[in-house]
């Protein structure tokens, strides 16, 4: 009863969208996590809105310090802020408040997640590709996911195309960490601001029309002195946008549009990366995407499929600092690049060597990703195999896997770019 009043009594006026006035529980933040999580707990010892309720020309923008006293004590936060030698005022880092940045009542970012989200979204394709000179990203507004691209030394250029302008200043204003490079600020051509690097090429434009216009199939491809074609694609294209089970219009645009996911092959290079979040990872008794709530994801990974991709893997990672682990899917146009995927820890770390622009005191700038983290990463979870196999047309290996478990002999093929059955059991 308390958490009832607490959260939405008196507060259901205002969110009425339609003509009926009918109740819509997604146009009340306070009906997602923003409720649930933030202001339903009661718990915390700190709980302080850094930015409530802010209303940009898209989205509600929500900023919260809290700290959780399951995860840390005020006691430690105050001795760091102290100057007494301490352990705690030597790392004031590991006992600060938490930072949460919600939109529209969804938790998108937090400050003690902010390293394993972002560069596992990041550095795993980054560091396949054999040499990423142009990235795209879409989305990515409080500016995390640019940071950790302009950490690569083979970068030349990383176009954000964000719709929401409003998100960019407020995380400037209030999530300075997110947008924050000066660990690589003394290399040639960075800045201490990302988007001050010369690298970066912010855009605050609709997505959507970017791409449709410049790669759909009406854009014209112009040509270079000598016929070739000189439209610039991308390496890598990282889609660091709204989740795919959101109750969004917008949300099933951008994983089920035809038009616009084609654009997005269209505009990767032959040996080109398509990665995108796509979600928290199913559990062990998951419905089938397709026939749950993650069918956006579903849709999308038939149609990655039906436009060319060769292989199609996703991954996750627990420690995003969100309500589950969150998934990512890489998508690979040429055989040969997704090769490089499986890797040993030992060459990842080699390249990440030679590529990662690192810090004064000659140290990595990555805080969290490594070869080892990429090794946990290369197969996919036993729960996507299961979710793979729950799908109404059970797919040929899920059979043939029964039969290889048993010792029988096998002769297992896949015909699909997706198979986490496929690379659990017979690459």
């Amino acid at each position: 009863m308390m958490m009832w009043s607490h959260k939405l009594r008196g507060f259901r006026k205002g969110f009425v969208p339609d003509a009926e006035g009918e109740y819509n529980h997604r146009l009340n933040p306070l009906d997602a996590d923003l409720g649930s999580e933030i202001l339903g707990s009661h718990d915390f010892d700190i709980k302080k809105p850094l930015v409530s309720a802010a209303e940009t020309d898209y989205q509600m923008v929500d900023v919260y310090e809290v700290m959780n006293p399951k995860q840390r004590r005020l006691s430690d936060y105050y001795k760091s802020l102290e100057d007494d030698g301490s352990y705690e005022s030597l790392h004031p880092e590991f006992f600060a408040p938490d930072h949460i940045l919600l939109l529209d009542g969804i938790v998108q970012s937090t400050r003690y997640g902010d390293a394993p989200y972002h560069e596992s979204i990041v550095h795993p394709a980054m560091i396949t590709h054999p040499n990423p000179k142009r990235v795209a990203v879409i989305g990515g507004g409080e500016g995390a996911t640019v940071r950790e691209i302009l950490k690569h030394s083979t970068l030349e250029k990383v176009v954000m195309i964000e719709i929401d302008g409003g998100v960019v200043n407020l995380s400037t204003k209030y999530l300075p960490e997110w947008q924050d490079c000066s660990s690589i600020a003394h290399h040639d051509g960075c800045a201490e601001w990302c988007f001050d690097d010369e690298r970066a090429d912010l855009r605050v434009e609709d997505a959507l029309a970017y791409f449709n216009d410049n790669f759909g199939s009406s854009s014209s491809i112009s040509e270079s002195v000598d016929g070739n074609d000189v439209q610039e694609q991308f390496d890598v294209l990282i889609m660091d946008c709204l989740d795919p089970n959101d109750d969004h219009p917008f949300a099933k645009v951008l994983y089920t549009d035809d038009g616009y996911v084609t654009s997005l092959y269209d505009a990767l290079t032959e040996d080109g990366i398509l990665v995108a979040q796509v979600g928290e990872a199913p559990k062990p008794r998951s419905p089938s995407d397709e026939n749950g709530s993650f069918e956006n994801r579903s849709t999308m990974i038939k149609m990655l499929d039906a436009i060319g991709f060769k292989s199609i893997h996703i991954y996750e990672e627990s420690h995003c600092e969100f309500l589950a682990p969150w998934t990512t899917l890489i998508a690979f146009k040429d055989v040969e690049t997704r090769k490089r995927w499986y890797r040993n820890p030992a060459a990842v770390e080699l390249d990440l060597s030679r590529r990662i622009l690192p810090t004064k005191d000659g140290k990595t700038s990555l805080r969290y990703f490594d070869g080892a983290t990429m090794k946990s990463y290369q197969m996919p979870s036993r729960a996507f195999e299961d979710n793979y196999c729950r799908q109404q047309d059970k797919p040929d290996e899920c059979e043939e896997k029964v039969r290889f478990r048993n010792g029988e002999e096998v002769n297992a093929s896949v015909s699909s770019a997706y198979s986490p059955v496929f690379e659990r059991h017979f690459s």
